[in-house]
């Protein structure tokens, strides 16, 4: 049976639902912030709803907040967990333990606290990398995954060229400077709304409010946030080592791929099908990269139905 959540802190302050700008009505009736030990890190969650649980991965450069539209109707029917992954957020942020297979291990590590055995789970941008290896490293915990918004996990489908043509390096170019080293950080800090608004402005779709523009890049002002954050990317190489194993054995549980209509499109379904045996495919239109706050509407229409299946 699901814990008690009163058996877990309460997160209180910048980062929290306490002082998230602009959440739906009524949402903190439903949603609370909470600390949860896995045994070693204290991840973040946003926890709320009753029903069968769904996990929900944000992506970077954000945190739970990116799944705030989605959440109420979700709970409606679900347990929804929308948590910080390691590094980021209100989550731990150690030096080490940003590959693929540390970050799930973490997730199922939360889920064991909280008592979900079985559980779908839902993945945006680099939550889809954390949420392919979670369900194929214990595929007997993933009823059934949803990812949206990048063209497969690295490792398992192929790299793009060093050389792109100039729209795709422009979505792409963060990658391997993210990559590089505390070079990164020098050259960030300081300039933190430059560089992660950038981000925001060229993933395509209809621009997000300068207040919540605003709400992400404040999380990543402090110099342990902003090493935090690009802690995924100093892993990329051992996450890709670990998918070409993973991609031996492929996923078989149902997987819904989602692309935004302005961004990856249907290309996201295209590069699950190396990694999974059941694969579907959705295009949410008016939607660029940031699918979740650009068209909830669009991609609950979807991703309810494939939840409920």
């Amino acid at each position: 049976m699901p814990t008690d959540l009163e058996r877990f802190p309460v997160a209180d302050g910048p980062g929290s639902v306490t002082q998230a700008p602009e959440l739906p009505a009524g949402f903190t009736e439903t949603f609370s912030s909470r600390f949860i030990d896995t045994g070693g890190l204290r991840l973040h969650a946003v926890i709320g709803g009753a029903g069968p649980p769904v996990l929900l991965i944000h992506g970077w450069p954000e945190n739970w907040y990116a799944w705030r539209y989605l959440m109420p109707s979700l709970a409606r029917h679900h347990t929804v967990i929308a948590v910080d992954q390691r590094g980021m957020g209100l989550s731990g942020k150690p030096d080490d333990g940003y590959d693929a297979g540390a970050l799930a291990t973490d997730l199922i590590a939360m889920m064991d606290a909280l008592g979900h055995e079985r559980f779908a789970v839902v993945g945006h941008d680099t939550g889809v990398v954390i949420s392919y290896a979670l369900a194929a490293d214990y595929p007997d915990r993933v009823d059934r995954l949803a990812v949206a918004e990048i063209p497969g996990p690295p490792g398992v489908s192929p790299a793009p060229p060093l050389f792109v043509p100039g729209p795709l390096n422009d979505k792409v170019w963060h990658i391997p400077f993210n990559r590089a080293g505390k070079i990164a950080e020098h050259l960030v800090q300081g300039k933190e709304h430059i560089f992660f608004g950038y981000e925001f402005a060229i993933q395509g779709g209809k621009p997000l409010p300068e207040t919540v523009i605003d709400y992400y890049v404040n999380g990543f002002t402090d110099p342990e946030s902003l090493r935090g954050c690009f802690g995924f990317y100093r892993a990329w190489d051992a996450t890709m080592a670990q998918n070409q194993q993973r991609a031996t054995r492929p996923l078989s549980m149902p997987v819904l791929a989602i692309g935004g209509a302005d961004s990856w499109a249907e290309h996201v379904a295209d590069g699950m099908q190396p990694a999974a045996t059941d694969v579907q495919a959705a295009v949410v239109p008016g939607a660029g990269h940031w699918v979740a706050e650009q068209a909830p509407t669009e991609l609950l229409a979807v991703l309810t139905p494939f939840l409920s299946a």
